[in-house]
């Protein structure tokens, strides 16, 4: 069976958001051959300039059906958020493929074409204040690296797109083939859905930086209690005050933070020490490896056992 996959890019569009998620699929395509037919695909086809000016060759917009719809990201995403040709192609491609993705702000393209509302999905940390307020109807997930709902898969930004694919890849073929093409890619086979792309978030305090002492604060200090009183009266702000700045800032609330401060920290003691679980959640301030264990599952997809079993396999 050949599944074809079509890409839609559009003038400054982001380069890896397309050929990351090309890559894997071709390589894919060695180890199963004609497993996938790529297609990449523009309004207007021919020589498409990414946002870097380099180029990618596109074909026509097609009417057969796709078996994957894959709208990439970039800064030009406004573009074909706004073209009312494009929305009715790709809501029309959606209606007869099996699955509908994005990488990163491609999410935007989707949204608008309706093919969200009601839905989980992500898109780029940076994006998702802006994203939230534009569609409120999609119940936006911003710490996720990929989220399926359904037949409707969506990604973070740019490398995320490459995660999105394996996930993709790994539902067509399996896991062993998923893990080959990793491999091959270099990556880590297949970061859980789950996994947040808060880390990058938490590394720049936010979009302007505002909370990185904060932060950096909290990390020192997970194994103590961090509400939201302790942590406005450490940024010198009133509860109400900061709870609004610290979600402008990161787009999520300083509850959730914590549990991703939490999470993150957690993860790298169970896979990267021998420490008791036990012991790493009373040190990253879950107190209770139960209580651990069901964070871990919400977040990752799997329990703290399970991720030390596979990161020493």
């Amino acid at each position: 069976m050949t599944r074809t996959l079509g890409v839609l890019i559009f003038p400054d569009f982001q380069i890896l958001d397309a050929a990351g998620p090309i890559a894997a699929f071709e390589i894919a395509a060695r180890y199963v051959p004609g497993a996938y037919e790529i297609k990449v695909m523009a309004r207007h086809p021919g020589p498409v300039a990414s946002s870097s000016r380099a180029l990618m060759v596109a074909e026509p917009l097609c009417s057969e059906p796709l078996h994957t719809l894959m709208v990439a990201g970039g800064e030009g995403t406004r573009g074909p958020a706004l073209c009312q040709d494009t929305l009715a192609w790709v809501s029309a491609a959606a209606a007869t493929a099996q699955r509908t993705t994005s990488v990163c702000s491609g999410a935007y393209v989707l949204a608008e074409a309706g093919l969200l509302d009601g839905r989980r999905a992500t898109t780029h940390w940076q994006r998702c204040p802006d994203f939230a307020r534009r569609y409120p109807k999609v119940r936006l997930e911003p710490d996720r690296i990929f989220v399926r709902d359904g037949d409707v898969w969506t990604s973070a930004g740019i490398t995320a797109g490459i995660d999105l694919s394996l996930a993709l890849i790994a539902d067509d073929l399996g896991e062993e083939i998923a893990r080959a093409v990793a491999q091959q890619l270099v990556v880590y086979h297949r970061r859980p859905g789950g996994q947040s792309q808060f880390s990058a978030l938490l590394e720049m305090g936010g979009q302007g930086g505002r909370f990185a002492a904060l932060l950096d604060w909290m990390r020192e200090r997970m194994a103590e209690p961090l509400g939201v009183e302790k942590l406005a009266d450490r940024a010198a702000m009133s509860p109400r005050h900061f709870a609004r700045a610290f979600a402008a800032e990161t787009g999520m609330t300083p509850a959730k933070a914590v549990e991703r401060l939490r999470l993150e920290t957690a993860r790298e003691r169970v896979e990267g020490s021998a420490d008791p679980i036990d012991r790493v959640a009373e040190l990253t301030g879950f107190g209770d490896p139960e209580r651990m264990r069901r964070a871990f599952l919400r977040a990752f997809g799997q329990p703290p056992q399970a991720l030390r079993r596979a990161a020493r396999a």
